[in-house]
Parts: C-alpha cells; sequence; structure tokens
C-alpha cells in the first residue's frame, strides 16, 4: 500500500485528537502506513498551513507557515505519498491559498497530492470490513468543501456503512466561518446564519439521527445552537468498523 502521510490541523491535534486517532486506524486496517512528519526546519513547533494568519491578514506570517509546511512535506509527496487531512478548510488550503502564496513546483506537487480523508479513501478504493449501522443520518458540508465541489465525498464514504441512512441538509454557511461565531460584534449574525437552515434541521431530527460535519467550526456551531453533537465522517466509519 502507498503510504499516507497525515497532515494536521491544529484542532484534530489538541482539541479533537479523537478524531485522528480514528482515521489513523481506518488507514493502518486497510493496510497503510501512516506517517506523521517532523518539521524539517528542528523547530519543535507542529507544523500548521498558516489558514489562520490568512483569516486575520497576516500574509506575512501566512507565508512563513507555508514555508515550513511545504518543505516538510515536499520530499515526502515526491515520492508519491499522499497528504490526507482531516479539518477541510486546512486541507484545501494546501490546494488553494497556498499555490498562491508560494508559487511554484513544490506547492503545486503538494497541491496535487493533497486529499481530503474521504477524498483519498475513495481514489484508492478502501476495502473495509465495516458492520451494518443502523441508524439515520444527517449531513452538513462544510463552505470549503462546497466550494471545491468535493462535499458529495462524505456521501460516498458513508455510503460504504451498510444499514446507514443518510441524508443531506440543503444549508447554507453555519455562520461560525472561522472565528467569525466568535466575535463580540458578529456573534449576533452568526446566530442568524444558524437559524437559516442548519439548525432548524438539526432541531427536527430525532435524537437518535447521527449528524455529520467534517469542520470543526460548523461542529461547534451546531452543538452551541441546537444542543446537539455533531462528528466528523471518521467517527462514523470507525464505528462501523468495531
Amino acid at each position: 500500500r502507498t503510504d499516507a502521510n497525515a497532515g494536521l490541523s491544529r484542532s484534530s491535534r489538541y482539541f479533537e485528537s479523537d478524531n485522528l486517532q480514528d482515521a489513523k486506524e481506518i488507514l493502518i486496517s486497510a493496510g497503510y502506513r501512516v506517517l506523521s512528519p517532523q518539521p524539517v526546519d528542528g523547530n519543535k513547533r507542529p507544523l500548521c498551513c498558516g489558514r489562520t494568519y490568512l483569516t486575520a491578514g497576516k500574509i506575512a506570517h501566512a507565508r512563513k507557515e507555508a514555508t515550513r509546511l511545504l518543505d516538510t512535506f515536499y520530499p515526502l509527496v515526491e515520492k508519491g505519498i499522499a497528504v490526507v487531512g482531516l479539518e477541510p478548510s486546512c486541507l484545501l488550503c494546501l490546494r488553494d491559498e497556498i499555490p498562491s502564496l508560494l508559487p511554484g513546483k513544490k506547492s503545486e506537487t503538494v497541491a496535487k497530492h493533497a486529499k481530503l480523508f474521504e477524498e483519498f479513501c475513495i481514489k484508492e478504493n478502501l476495502q473495509l470490513n465495516l458492520k451494518p449501522v443502523e441508524k439515520k443520518a444527517l449531513l452538513h458540508g462544510h463552505c470549503h468543501e462546497k466550494a471545491f465541489n468535493v462535499a458529495g465525498s462524505m456521501e460516498k464514504v458513508l455510503g460504504m456503512v451498510p444499514g446507514l441512512e443518510i441524508n443531506i441538509v440543503q444549508s447554507s454557511c453555519c455562520g461560525m466561518a472561522g472565528v467569525f461565531g466568535y466575535g463580540a460584534k458578529t456573534y449576533d449574525i452568526s446566530m442568524k446564519m444558524g437559524e437559516m437552515s442548519i439548525f432548524p434541521a438539526v432541531r427536527a431530527e430525532p435524537l437518535e439521527t447521527m449528524i455529520i460535519a467534517n469542520g470543526v467550526s460548523c461542529r461547534h456551531q451546531i452543538e452551541h445552537g441546537t444542543g446537539r453533537q455533531a462528528h466528523h465522517v471518521v467517527n462514523i466509519l470507525r464505528q462501523a468498523l468495531g
């Protein structure tokens, strides 16, 4: 099997490490070796795509973080090793913003090999021995997934789980939008955005229905606005894996 290089977001590393562990166990069960490369610059500070700096308009800082990431990942992707990410904003930053910040062979090569977890599963035609999950699931797509037209890969991957009934909520942005929903001046607008579609859709579902959202911001917004916990796709696949 081709090695899979795990691209880590800060949320996966520090706040929701269970998602990272679930993804790792799924890939290992399918015969992959999962790598977590350390920064080649010798700095022990973890790698970051730099998107958080971009959100704040700190372009120079974002370019510095992107350089560290490319210097570390490029030698691996040259060997054909995929960069697999769980957080849409971070992973798709490798495919969009970073090539614009640092145009050239390194960024183009890494972008070509960067895949969301569910995209990687589909591309590699992952063979998993999954047990039936006789439940209903409501899917909310992250704005970046929709913008890149890859939100459908979540449905395809979950379709591998026997017995799982999948419904996609036709939702707009959840309203969190990075740090927008945390701002004192933008909080009210953020909640109004959530009430446009995703909050009512979640509240209308029975408690047995699993709510699935791949974006960490989306999951936090859903929990704050409805009291319901949302899960990443990898959580559901790991449950079915037994």
